[in-house]
């Protein structure tokens, strides 16, 4: 086996893919989503989304009504003096939103509040005005039974916890929420990744072969040198395409926080006084900050994708040699996609119980680690030695796939006119 040819066949491989439009575009607009996706984020938590109703109110208790107001006076406007017909009437011809009969059967006997709306508002809507009635209900009741504002106090607050991460290095704030949904994320592009580029790589040894093109490259490349050069080449290319990535994102998370204080200052000027105080106390840029990733978190990604990468792509080269065209593949595909499935919907299962026994096991066993262990090491602390051990593991078994790999590959690259079975790839290896 010659290194240079390898490297030559690599290098072809690599270049060819780089330059193309479908890599330069995909590359160039994938962070211009992410930059629009983040704006998004940011517009909607600065501005007020949500349309002012208008809810008549027919308050029959002589007190709901006026502690709405204080709520919101915009809302709700007392129609005390209309009958339910004609309360009916106006919402349909939309003079008003919607209405609330109240009486006091809600104050003594807890019955549920019916509003009649002409169904515009959605579920924020709704939830508002449900949020508005259980309050000024409570507040009375407990007015009516003699309820002290202290004992009011203790029922209304709420205890929160505070978590700080204890390390060698010393305490720091805890993000393990944020943490769980970056390590879930990153599985996801691993899962996504082996797929997207590994069906790449196939499809180019498809294509190679229908064209006999390697026919032409086999008088001068061995079998098993086209298939080491053609996978390291497409693994260069997506090694290539997620560093871009992730330099992206990481100067991206740093201006984000900085970037989004100065829109919502900007904002505010134009906003009278208590709007822009409801917008300030709404939404934090300072928040955007736990965008920013460790950077070792990055480098974990790149390493398991890589050796992810190299075990399911052995697969895919061999099974593009073995075929035809692509519909023959799909026989093939579905065994070699079970493993990699079940990581992924094994992932929820690691993001909120990464330290459980089947974590463990899934972050360890070769074919489900790539996805599995990239996100209890974002979510947890992971021993070194069990990263250590999960490599290893992957690495030993990209050698013994790519053993068998190698063998189908020899043999179907230059097989033509039989579509082959998984039988028929038993015989290849026993021949080869």
């Amino acid at each position: 086996m010659s290194f240079h040819k390898i490297w030559l066949v690599l290098k072809r491989e690599y270049l060819t893919r780089v330059k193309s439009k479908g890599f330069i575009i995909a590359t160039a607009l994938t962070p211009l989503a992410l930059v629009a996706l983040v704006g998004i984020l940011v517009f909607v938590n600065i501005t007020d989304a949500e349309v002012e109703k208008q809810i008549g109110i027919s308050d029959n208790t002589g007190v709901l009504y006026d502690r709405l107001t204080e709520i919101n006076e915009t809302r709700y406007l007392d129609v005390s003096n209309l009958s339910e017909d004609s309360l009916r009437s106006q919402v349909l011809s939309e003079d008003i939103d919607g209405f609330i009969v109240l009486d006091d059967s809600v104050l003594t006997y807890g019955k549920t509040p019916v509003m009649i709306y002409g169904g515009s508002g959605g579920i924020g809507f709704i939830s508002s005005v449900r949020s508005d009635l259980r309050d000024v209900i409570r507040e009375e009741r407990l007015s009516r039974e003699n309820v002290s504002e202290d004992v009011r106090n203790i029922f209304e607050t709420r205890t929160g916890l505070e978590a700080i991460k204890l390390t060698e290095e010393g305490e720091s704030e805890d993000n393990t929420v944020a943490a769980s949904m970056v390590g879930f994320a990153l599985g996801f592009m691993i899962f996504m990744g082996i797929f997207i580029y590994g069906s790449v790589l196939m499809r180019g040894v498809i294509e190679e072969k229908t064209n006999r093109i390697v026919e032409v490259i086999a008088s001068s490349v061995k079998p098993i040198e086209l298939m080491y050069g053609k996978l390291f080449g497409v693994l260069g290319m997506a090694v290539t395409q997620f560093g871009i990535w992730i330099a992206f994102y990481i100067g991206l998370s740093l201006a984000a926080a900085p970037v989004a204080a100065m829109i919502m200052q900007a904002q505010m000027e134009s906003m009278p006084e208590e709007a822009a105080e409801a917008t300030a106390s709404s939404f934090d840029p300072s928040s955007l900050e736990q965008l920013a990733i460790d950077p070792s978190i990055f480098l974990y990604f790149l390493l398991f994708f890589i050796v992810g990468f190299l075990i399911y792509s052995a697969i895919f080269a061999a099974i593009g040699a073995a075929v035809e065209n692509e519909q023959d593949s799909q026989q093939f595909m579905f065994p070699v996609a079970v493993p990699i499935m079940l990581g992924y919907f094994f992932n929820v299962r690691v993001m909120e119980s990464p330290d459980s026994a089947l974590s463990i096991f899934t972050s360890l066993f070769p074919l489900t680690a790539p996805i599995n262990m990239v996100t209890r090491i974002a979510t947890t602390e992971v021993p070194l030695l069990q990263i250590i051990l999960s490599l290893v593991l992957m690495v030993l078994t990209f050698f013994g796939i790519m053993w068998l790999a190698a063998k189908i590959y020899r043999v179907g690259i230059l097989m033509y006119g039989k579509k082959p079975s998984f039988k028929e790839l038993g015989k290849w290896i026993k021949q080869s």
